[in-house]
């Protein structure tokens, strides 16, 4: 029945496309349906059609790259190899085994891709799941062996030009090297990098033509406001509009508030981000900011978006008394500008935290508001990177919220290698736990911890989290968070296999928050509260008022954009 089936298949592509596939090398062609049939089984997040084709198309390629490379290197090495009539009959059996692997393994698929969506309480895929995911990877496997053979085609005819001067097995890897050196550069010079720098200005003038209706506040008809209205953009007029006021807030508690002080420096806010910052902490100054109890420098993620459910709870916490200054730096999404330019959100919270800090030491000590620090994904990363730890040590500051760091964060990194021996990587304990703890959607630790010193900072995580536990090493070494000891949002038939998963994970970012609320890189504002409450530790607030809180926000979703 298999047999059949394929054949079928067969009879309905081109010629061409059938002449294309046979000519291709039977050990590679082994080797990469082999990484085809492993990267259907799960990773972090469950995957829709198209992705999951891509990949595994991918997949196919990268294998049948390393099948090629093997039989290169046996034949440089004159390494005799199996011919004539016993080539024949075990290519027939290795395609034919390897035929029968694959039809097996997308049999399996819908059960390993429903296991992740059954723990992310996420719809269940259907039957033609599977057919779909074959024919995206027959396509991107397609086009890539087709660029790939463009490519061999370009580096042989250097080659031959090389081979004038230079010896015929020297000439072909410096023939290759030579494709490879410039192609990559106008990839990453030409095509990536003023691609998405093209993009990051064309969201950035649309966003000043679609507000989404956002209506412009009485207090910004004030002419002594220093950021007009129309230079903040549409994320940052959300947070500004979208906070609860005195009334919400002593609607919730049943006491007195003050109105919260908001203070969003949009990208068009100034030409460079210094000129940015300076603006915003003049507005912070003159709106009042440094006169509330608490004072939190937000850090936003790529596209200038705070998330509401961390934003707003904090208001009620502690009654309104608190202030919140922000700055946008991009309009691409976090994993975007992470490949744009992976210094932009630390170049922009150091410029930020610089003007406020400035500010808040020329105010008496007894004067000033207790100063914390808060990013979610590229925005974590960039307000680790505030300032060194070095320039704090005579006048600290308060603590810090640190949500779904990237992987590329060097602290995080640095803290999680460094954790309790026992303590698991995706909830990992960090000495007594009296400056930096580690939550996930389940809280903290059960272990319990010393008591809080004079700076707290909570890393607030999930398992199943591609920006924060990808990695580069995971290539050839087996990630700790993928042991015995696991997130329960992980498959159970999430299996460590090099170069396959890396690649799943890798495929796995842009899809970060595309899964159920609570798991991936989307946080709830339960798991917002409970970290603020740790780390702030607000005056006055009993569990009743946490729980009254939690159900306020229960249902709430901040969809970012």
């Amino acid at each position: 029945m298999p047999l059949t089936s394929f054949q079928q298949v067969q009879n309905m592509l081109p010629k061409s496309l059938v002449n294309f596939w046979a000519s291709l090398s039977v050990v590679g062609a082994v080797i990469g349906m082999a990484l085809f049939c492993l990267s259907l089984t799960p990773s972090l997040l469950p995957r829709i059609p198209t992705l999951q084709g891509a990949l595994s198309g991918v997949s196919f390629v990268v294998g049948y790259g390393i099948g090629n490379l093997m039989i290169g290197t046996l034949g440089f090495l004159e390494v005799p190899l199996i011919r004539g009539i016993w080539k024949t009959r075990l290519s027939l059996v290795l395609l034919i085994s390897a035929t029968a692997v694959s039809v097996l393994t997308m049999n399996r698929m819908s059960v390993w891709q429903n296991s992740i969506r059954t723990l992310m309480e996420m719809e269940l895929v259907d039957s033609a799941y599977p057919f779909q995911v074959l024919g995206v990877a027959i396509f991107s496997a397609t086009g890539l062996l087709l660029l790939v053979r463009g490519l061999r085609r370009l580096s042989l005819r250097v080659s031959e030009r090389v081979n004038k001067i230079l010896p015929k097995r020297l000439s072909l890897g410096v023939g290759a090297l030579l494709v490879a050196v410039v192609l990559g550069a106008l990839v990453d010079g030409l095509v990536v990098r003023k691609t998405l720098s093209f993009l990051d200005r064309t969201f950035a003038e649309l966003d000043l033509v679609f507000d989404d209706g956002v209506e412009l506040p009485p207090e910004f008809s004030d002419t002594s406001m220093l950021i007009q209205w129309d230079d903040i953009g549409r994320n940052g007029k959300r947070f500004l509009t979208d906070g609860p006021n005195r009334e919400d807030i002593e609607g919730l508690t049943g006491r007195s508030a003050m109105q919260p002080v908001r203070v969003y420096a949009g990208y068009n806010t100034g030409e460079d981000l210094e000129e940015r910052a300076g603006k915003a902490v003049s507005e912070l100054i003159r709106s009042g900011g440094f006169e509330r109890s608490v004072l939190i420098v937000a850090t936003p993620t790529g596209t200038g978006w705070l998330d509401p459910a961390a934003i707003q709870p904090v208001a009620y916490l502690h009654q309104g008394d608190l202030s919140i200054v922000s700055m946008q730096y991009s309009y691409l999404p976090s994993w975007l500008t992470l490949m744009v330019d992976p210094t932009r959100s630390k170049d922009a919270a150091r410029a930020l935290f610089r003007e406020v800090y400035s500010h808040w030491l020329t105010l008496p000590e007894e004067a000033r508001p207790k100063l914390y620090l808060f990013g979610l994904s590229l925005g974590a990363l960039g307000s680790e990177n505030s300032a060194a730890l070095v320039e704090l040590i005579s006048n600290p500051i308060d603590g810090a919220v640190w949500v779904g760091p990237p992987f590329s964060s060097s602290t995080w990194g640095n803290l999680t290698r460094n954790r309790e021996s026992g303590s698991p990587q995706w909830r990992p304990r960090y000495r007594d736990g009296s400056v930096i703890r580690f939550m996930t959607q389940d809280g903290f630790d059960q272990g319990g911890f010393t008591d809080w010193g004079r700076l707290r900072v909570t890393y607030l995580q999930h398992a199943s989290d591609p920006m924060t536990f990808f990695s580069t090493g995971m290539a050839f070494s087996k990630p700790d968070w993928l042991g015995k000891d696991r997130g329960r949002d992980i498959s159970p038939y999430f299996r460590w296999v090099p170069i396959v998963s890396f690649l799943q994970v890798g495929f796995d970012i842009p899809m970060a928050t595309s899964v159920s609320q609570g798991y991936g890189h989307n946080f709830v504002a339960s798991e917002y509260i409970d970290a603020w409450i740790s780390t702030t530790q607000p005056e006055g607030w009993s569990m009743m008022d946490t729980e009254a809180l939690k159900q306020k926000f229960e249902n709430f979703v901040g969809s970012p954009i």
